[in-house]
């Protein structure tokens, strides 16, 4: 069983729990940061692997493995490999 949470453009809070609010390992990027006076909007993650920093867009999941490890999965990888258990 793992945890995993799917990036939406509105629950960076959430994100940051399952990283334990480290963002040395999942660091967000945002889409205007050079406009300093315009609101910024969340873009992506780049998150700090096993294999090497990988990005995750809107949209695709952030996995918690069994070790804590957090690494990225595109929607389509996430719906054919994992199902959703209630506790």
């Amino acid at each position: 069983m793992i945890e995993a949470i799917r990036i939406t453009r509105d629950n960076l809070n959430e994100i940051i729990k399952i990283t334990d609010g480290d963002d040395s390992i999942c660091t967000p990027f945002f889409d205007s940061p050079s406009r300093p006076n315009e609101e910024q909007k969340f873009a992506m993650f780049h998150i700090h692997t096993l294999e090497g920093v990988m990005r995750a867009d809107i949209g695709d999941w952030i996995i918690k493995g069994i070790n804590g490890e957090l690494y990225p999965c595109k929607p389509d990888i996430f719906d054919k490999t994992y199902e959703l258990v209630v506790e």
